[in-house]
């Protein structure tokens, strides 16, 4: 491709121990980043790949796998899926982002995919729906808050949809405080012992729900965002971290009714 200009790591099953995966690499001896470790290296196994752009040159990661595979509350078969692209600090607008979708996009089409999709939001900090737009990418489903399924595709096809059923979900839970996780995002270990604390100290039980699978994503996220989710009796009232005044707001919201 004659428009790279960054050096593009890959991460691979043996390189793993070196490189890392870009997110939380100053908390390499922390459980969630043991956690994510084991997390990448089964997904490698599946097809996932995660490209980086490194310091000196750049500061970015995409990672992306088939989408019967993808940890997100879609279904998405034919379709490369897109889990994260982030590119930080002095690197945004500088072409980092754009050299990795390429690679993704190039993969997809190499794979004889119908095309890729990623979830949007404008609620989250997740890509926003204005930058895939402008490169071919357009709506077909959405979820509640605010997320939507985009799609660039290359052939004629289905096309993916978000698996749904997000109220039902979250009742299962039943009473007091839930989270549903997965070890796809390494900062999620550390934010399940902040909210037990929480629990305890408003006097509610707590649940710790790890999400195993892809499967599991699908058939049991309340949330679009699919990784994570706190529910309170129920009701899905979070799908990020949310700080403990945040949180005491969304429980008194669920009282009242």
């Amino acid at each position: 491709m004659e428009n790279i200009k960054y050096p593009v790591t890959e991460v691979t099953s043996e390189n793993l121990e070196k490189v890392g995966f870009f997110c939380y690499m100053s908390a390499r001896k922390t459980e969630g980043y043991a956690r994510k470790q084991a997390w990448v290296r089964e997904r490698l196994a599946e097809g996932m790949r995660i490209r980086m752009v490194l310091p000196p040159e750049g500061r970015g990661f995409i990672e992306y796998l088939p989408g019967e595979s993808a940890w997100r509350a879609v279904n998405a078969v034919g379709y490369m899926f897109i889990h994260c692209l982030w590119v930080v600090g002095k690197s945004k607008g500088m072409g980092v982002a754009s050299q990795l979708m390429e690679l993704c996009e190039q993969d997809a089409r190499e794979s004889g995919m119908r095309g890729v999709a990623m979830v949007t939001s404008e609620n989250h900090y997740m890509i926003k729906k204005d930058y895939l737009e402008k490169r071919g990418y357009h709506i077909v489903d959405d979820a509640p808050p605010a997320f939507n399924l985009m799609v660039k595709q290359f052939t004629e096809g289905p096309a993916p949809a978000f698996c749904g059923d997000w109220e039902l979900k979250a009742a299962v839970l039943g009473s007091g405080l839930s989270v549903l996780r997965a070890d796809q995002c390494p900062y999620l270990e550390s934010a399940v012992t902040g909210y037990r604390g929480m629990a305890e100290e408003i006097g509610v039980s707590f649940k710790d729900v790890v999400l195993d699978s892809a499967r599991d994503v699908r058939n049991k996220s309340p949330s679009a965002y699919g990784t994570f989710s706190l529910i309170y009796n129920g009701k899905l009232i979070g799908d990020q971290f949310l700080n403990k005044e945040a949180l005491l707001l969304k429980i008194a919201a669920v009282h009242q009714g």
